[in-house]
């Protein structure tokens, strides 16, 4: 029996680490023993666990940047409070106790011969909460690999531990349709020779990098690092966390080349600055004929987050030979966005579907219209 009240408090700020790096045995005891820690509140990332569910607000507060996966269902049944901010903002909010974190708990990797246990397969916001948590909690889990995270945690850290042999949640990519690779294809044509790549989550970003094997002098630095990268194999590998399979675990695992950090560091405008032909590919909810990109809201339905698109496409467009590339089927492009802005037609680059590539940069209004309207459906 895990006896989370020997450390959480009623109205503590619980948060933890996302997706794949979900620590599953703690979140299941979490909701079991909710009624004795009645008020308190959960930031959730992006959960694909299913684990934390709308009858679960009936004691937890439950808030989260975004409302992919298991989230959706959050929000459907109006239970779930959205925080719009970019993920760059995720840390100092976090740091200003704007995002409670009272008690962080996160699933770690076995220590290795220095005692150090490797946050293993996602950092990002998480690392700012290890500093200002009153209590670490962590699932020393012996099917998570031992990857360079910063930080790394030690035994004195825990205020409670556990040990686990759980699978981690995967996110397989779903097949490629020929609509994908037909899109990624077009989007690989803009990607120049010795790019830094951005890919956010989904199948067609992950279609992008299958459409690039082949390429070198490839680097990655992105917020997630899908399956896609392992056929690329990129002489350096800079993410927030891995959200994949097994595959990119076992690939991950002791991998020099690769480096999980704090979203302070992928997302920061000082550390993007510095990239040249950085090239940010991310997916969108749908596009209109000026440029402006809604990746938050389907139907009504909060299914996105603001997240880091802005965060990287701002960087890509002012780096040297870097390029935004926005990849979405041709049926998305619309006359007018139904939700909200997520990436300003300001930061309009590059968009491109089965039917061919608009490049925006430098176009009137008119003339973006006329691109966009011949990669429409």
């Amino acid at each position: 029996m895990i006896d989370l009240a020997s450390v959480i408090r009623p109205g503590d700020g619980i948060l933890w680490g996302q997706a794949c790096a979900e620590p599953r045995t703690l979140v299941s005891a979490l909701v079991e023993q909710r009624a004795a820690l009645s008020g308190c509140g959960v930031f959730l990332g992006s959960s694909y666990s299913r684990l934390v569910k709308p009858e679960h607000a009936d004691h937890l507060r439950l808030s989260a940047y975004c409302g992919t996966g298991s989230n959706r269902a959050l929000a459907e049944a109006g239970v779930l409070d959205i925080l719009p901010a970019p993920y760059s903002r995720l840390g100092s909010l976090i740091r200003e106790k704007k995002i409670a974190a009272d008690v962080v708990m996160v699933q770690v990797s076995p220590p290795n011969k220095r005692g150090e246990y490797s946050l293993g397969l996602g950092v990002e916001y998480v690392a700012e909460a290890l500093r200002t948590a009153r209590a670490i909690i962590g699932e020393v889990n012996d099917r998570v690999p031992w990857t360079h995270t910063e930080p790394v945690l030690h035994d004195k850290d825990f205020a409670l531990k556990i040990e686990t042999s759980v699978a981690p949640v995967e996110l397989p990519t779903p097949g490629f349709t020929e609509q994908d690779r037909a899109i990624a294809e077009n989007a690989a044509s803009v990607v120049p020779e010795g790019a830094t790549l951005e890919t956010g989550i989904g199948s067609l970003p992950n279609a992008v990098l299958s459409a690039l094997v082949g390429r070198r002098d490839l680097r990655v630095h992105s917020g997630a690092i899908c399956d896609g990268v392992v056929e690329l194999n990129p002489r350096l590998c800079v993410g927030g966390a891995l959200m994949g399979t097994q595959r990119l675990f076992d690939w991950a695992r002791d991998n020099h080349a690769l480096r999980l950090r704090s979203s302070d560091h992928t997302h920061a405008a000082a550390v993007l600055g510095r990239i040249e032909r950085f090239v940010a590919i991310n997916s969108a909810v749908e596009v209109d004929f000026t440029g402006q990109v809604n990746g938050e809201v389907a139907r009504g339905t909060y299914v996105g987050a603001v997240g880091g698109a802005l965060d990287f496409a701002r960087a890509a467009n002012q780096s040297p030979g870097g390029v935004s590339i926005i990849v979405l089927p041709a049926a998305r492009v619309v006359e007018r966005v139904s939700g909200p802005v997520s990436i300003p037609r300001a930061e309009a680059g590059v968009f491109v579907t089965e039917r061919g590539v608009a490049d925006l940069r430098g176009c009137t209004l008119r003339e973006r219209e006329r691109r966009m309207r011949a990669i429409a459906a």
